[in-house]
């Protein structure tokens, strides 16, 4: 059967409503940073979008005593039910401006716009409306009667899901009593600058919600800053042991979720059409850009070529190209320098004597794009195994029997998620119980509910971020 071709349905960039420059938020206004603009650049084409003002140290700690005034004087004394009208507020914002805010997402990410329109940006206003309904149950959470917010929230995201990422922080902060600073990635600092005026929109007193573009080193004056209280931290797994070294000795809180190397496990009795689906979500979505992607799969010797024939054909139908085309499926790499590294791992496992197919589709010649790229004969010493890709890469190992896929599931420092594919219940039981991974998929991957704690263990951090368990994060308890 011939692959259909699509006549191109591009969204308007119009919608996004882009400034030519946008600022730091602070104390409820949109100020002037004194730190050195920067510009960021569309990944799809390498054209500026915007010049975006940064912050510096001396702003920093403005932010965080505008945080701790609003704490102290408004938002920590507020009853509960009526924190949670903001939070409605926020939430209703998201879903009235959500084609804004999808097609700016691809422009400034370089996802494609049927995943930033469908799931991102649906998914945070879905986190502020479920936070909402917490703010005033918070004594029934299970953390004992009237348990009280921390203080200031200093918040660091990365660029891979910059809305989402926000609103994973950000809501359960509001909800519980606590306020924020929160630097977003610097490649992408744009949604989050348009969250600041859904904030302004919805009347959010003054200082409870700062948002602060930089680059790293006013993430790390924010996380060293005297005045905050907790530290939630999503990005590398380098960066997150260097945050963890600079509070060691401190009273701060902290919630790290970090890298991943995620086994997606199929048996022999997997059905494997609905298994070659959730292998091309597990670690094409998103281009890869994803901590918890399915970049291991681990298939059963007796179908391993079975299902290689089945995905290679799978993979070549995915569109790559423009991210704000409605029928792309493969949208840019977020920047030239996680191409490079991107490459740099791929090279690897050509040397270390893995088999690389790529599909064939068409490359742009324009912008930072790779085409989805399949190992097979990988060993687990090599670098495409044990190291995080953070792209459109998929390293295929196989295994004979469940032990051995534990044993090579389990064979890694991170610890974040795991998909198991079988039509045995009794097995995946057995399986998740085995697996050191935060999150266990069975017979599906990537499904995320707020209601629903994500987390990892080992390299991959720890603590929790939504559903009840994540309150706690941001509770004296």
């Amino acid at each position: 059967m011939g692959i259909f071709e699509y006549a191109p349905a591009p969204e308007s960039r119009d919608l996004a409503n882009l400034k030519s420059h946008y600022r730091p938020f602070v104390n409820g206004e949109f100020v002037d940073g004194s730190g050195e603009p920067l510009k960021t650049i569309n990944p799809a084409t390498e054209e500026v979008l915007a010049e975006v003002g940064t912050a510096s140290v001396s702003d920093v700690d403005i932010a965080v005593k505008a945080a701790r005034k609003a704490y102290d004087n408004v938002w920590s004394k507020m009853p509960g039910s009526e924190r949670a009208k903001y939070l409605f507020r926020i939430a209703r914002l998201i879903q009235e401006r959500s084609r804004e805010l999808a097609v700016l997402e691809s422009l400034d990410n370089g996802k494609p716009i049927k995943e930033s329109r469908d799931s991102d940006v649906p998914t945070a206003a879905a986190h502020f409306f479920y936070h909402a309904g917490w703010a005033d149950k918070l004594e029934y959470a299970g953390y004992g009667p009237n348990p009280k917010p921390l203080g200031v929230a200093g918040q660091v995201i990365p660029w891979n899901f910059p809305l989402l990422m926000l609103a994973w922080k950000i809501a359960p902060a509001l909800a519980t009593g606590n306020t924020v600073v929160l630097k977003p990635a610097e490649t992408t600092p744009l949604t989050a600058l348009v969250f600041a005026e859904i904030c302004q929109q919805a009347e959010l007193p003054p200082g409870v919600v700062n948002i602060l573009p930089g680059a790293g080193d006013i993430g790390a004056a924010l996380v060293g800053h005297g005045d905050v209280n907790k530290v939630a931290f999503t990005g590398s797994t380098e960066v997150g042991k260097a945050i963890q070294r600079q509070i060691a000795g401190t009273a701060k809180k902290l919630t790290l979720e970090l890298g991943g190397k995620a086994a997606n496990v199929v048996f022999d009795d997997a059905p494997l059409d609905q298994a070659v689906e959730g292998i091309v979500n597990g670690i094409f979505f998103n281009q890869g850009h994803v901590c918890c992607a399915g970049s291991r799969l681990l298939v059963q010797e007796s179908i391993a070529g079975e299902l290689l024939e089945k995905l290679r054909y799978r993979v070549s139908t995915l569109r790559l190209g423009d991210p704000l085309d409605k029928n792309t499926d493969i949208g840019a790499i977020n920047s030239a320098e996680q191409l490079a590294k991107i490459k740099g791992l791929v090279e690897s496992g050509d040397a270390e004597g893995a088999q690389r197919w790529t599909s064939p589709c068409p490359v742009p010649e324009r912008g930072f794009f790779f085409a989805p790229t399949v190992f097979s004969d990988v060993q687990q010493s090599m670098r495409i195994a044990r190291e995080e890709i953070f792209g459109p890469v998929l390293s295929v190992l196989t295994f004979r029997t469940p032990d051995e896929a534990v044993t090579k599931a389990n064979n890694t420092p991170y610890g974040l998620s795991a998909g198991i594919w079988t039509e045995k219940g009794s097995r995946i039981l057995w399986m998740a119980n085995q697996l050191r991974a935060g999150v266990v998929w069975a017979n599906t991957f990537n499904r995320f509910d707020p209601a629903a704690p994500f987390g990892g263990y080992q390299e991959s951090g720890f603590g929790r971020e939504g559903g009840r368990t994540g309150l706690e994060a941001y509770l004296d308890v």
